[in-house]
């Protein structure tokens, strides 16, 4: 098994949305964005600008006073399967760390009377998809605990790539070539019967124009 990355443990401690201490007089000064290269604290847009120009950067956003990472960020560097997403503001996302549970854990769902089988391997929260964990963290931890997990990307590649070409068939011709293919047999099974009929009959067509007779005096 490959071990998480070493700056995922500091992402997932690190406080983000205080104020940067190097811009607090200007706007847009909240330190929402972590620096992978440097795997340090979190910084601001103008510290991004000013020392992080060239590094791989991701930006923490917020949604109900918990932190959450877009998909399209975060799967660049992560293999985020198994991890529950949702969509927020029109963009997936996924949650940085567990989240504490106002409600008794159960495994039932109130008032429909069927059993809830999507729960998270290890806070047991409830999830919306049949998903193995809620949180980044707690794939980490599942990660640590049952070792049947993984962050890296090239597992998760070699493992699409293995379920694509399990019992894959032998290529079928595409649509475009059957109906090449079906246009050539019409056109050659079509018998020719241009050498029965004239190009251009004349039996019926008027030699000319007719006039009326004179009329007599």
């Amino acid at each position: 098994m490959l071990v998480p990355p070493p700056w995922l443990e500091q992402l997932l401690s690190t406080t983000f949305f205080t104020m940067c201490e190097n811009h607090i007089n200007t706007p847009r000064n909240e330190c929402n964005m972590y620096c992978l290269d440097c795997k340090d604290q979190a910084f601001c847009f103008y510290c991004k600008q000013s020392w992080h120009k060239d590094h791989q950067v991701i930006q923490i956003r917020r949604s109900s006073y918990h932190d959450v990472v877009r998909v399209v960020e975060i799967q660049k560097v992560l293999d985020i399967s198994g991890v529950q997403t949702y969509v927020i503001n029109s963009a997936r996302v996924l949650f940085l760390n567990e989240r504490p549970q106002n409600q008794p854990k159960t495994n039932s769902v109130v008032g429909s009377g069927k059993s809830n089988s999507h729960l998270c391997e290890i806070c047991r929260r409830n999830l919306l998809d049949p998903f193995r964990f809620c949180s980044l963290g707690c794939k980490l931890v599942g990660i640590k605990k049952n070792r049947n997990a993984s962050f890296a990307l090239s597992a998760k590649k070699d493992e699409e790539i293995g379920r694509m070409h399990e019992g894959m068939p032998r290529r079928l011709p595409s649509k475009e070539e059957l109906r090449e293919g079906i246009h050539k047999q019409v056109y050659q099974s079509k018998p020719s019967n241009s050498h029965l009929r004239p190009l251009c009959s004349n039996s019926r067509r008027r030699k000319g124009i007719p006039h009326r007779a004179p009329i007599g005096p």
